[in-house]
């Protein structure tokens, strides 16, 4: 079992995001220790990028801020390596394609390896085209997150087969933000998954309030929340940790009084 399908194994999971190097790479680091300490079962970071193409507007102004800043990808994999001195609970890089061949897959993950990233998330790689990196992910340890939408449909049991670590159940169409409302059918699509595979589930996109936190996590086996998260890093700057904090340990608190007999979800 991957250290990522270990980080469900006690109930249901947390996942907070981050945008590396946002607004430095120093008080990500900060923010990661934070976080576990909050009760986080998995992190998630951004490695910043000047495209990514499944964001919102915060996250693209996030991803902007730490380019300015200076945050390279070596940079980032130096900070997650000393952050991994302290943190202890699986994390996980969101990327895509663009960054990882320009870097060079290979030295990419043997990177990630070094620094203990468990786990990377694409999503601009479709399932079709994941053989561009499943083996060398394969080779270096490294758990490729399969991604499914509500526009997956018949794709969802194909999907899961092949899943690694977890499946990232996007619950909204469109970018990544705040949502008042989510409206999607998350449990059958989770139901679809556990068909196909015994693979733990994690819902993201829109998810701000402990409320929803534990309305999705009740449908799945976890929250991943990412928008909320980074608009009080932009509010706050520096100074963001202690509220970050508060928010995660709220959350996970959520998360963890959600509870639902797996077998009536339908």
């Amino acid at each position: 079992m991957s250290r990522i399908k270990e980080a469900f194994a006690g109930g249901k999971a947390f996942i907070p995001f981050v945008t590396g190097g946002d607004p430095d790479l120093e008080t990500t680091k900060k923010l990661l220790i934070a976080m576990e300490e909050a009760g986080a079962d998995l992190i998630e970071i951004g490695v910043p990028f000047s495209d990514p193409v499944a964001e919102g507007i915060v996250i693209q102004e996030a991803n902007e801020r730490s380019l300015s800043a200076g945050c390279t990808t070596d940079k980032l994999f130096d900070m997650v390596k000393e952050a991994r001195k302290t943190v202890k609970v699986p994390m996980v890089f969101l990327t895509y394609v663009n960054p990882i061949f320009t870097y060079g897959k290979d030295k990419f993950m043997k990177r990630c390896t070094e620094c203990g990233i468990d786990g990377l998330i694409v999503p601009d790689l479709p399932y079709e085209e994941k053989e561009e990196l499943s083996g060398v992910c394969e080779e270096y340890g490294v758990d490729l997150i399969s991604l499914i939408a509500p526009t997956s449909r018949e794709r969802i049991i194909m999907i899961a087969k092949e899943a690694k670590g977890f499946v990232y159940v996007v619950s909204s169409l469109g970018v990544t933000g705040v949502r008042s409302q989510i409206s999607t059918d998350i449990g059958k699509m989770v139901s679809m998954v556990r068909e196909a595979a015994d693979v733990p589930c994690a819902v993201g996109f829109g998810i701000s309030t402990p409320e929803q936190a534990a309305e999705m996590a009740a449908l799945s086996d976890g929250a991943i929340v990412g928008s909320a998260i980074v608009r009080m890093v932009a509010a706050q700057g520096r100074d963001c940790v202690p509220a970050v904090r508060d928010y995660v340990k709220k959350m996970k608190d959520a998360v963890k009084t959600s509870c639902i007999d797996k077998t009536s979800i339908v």
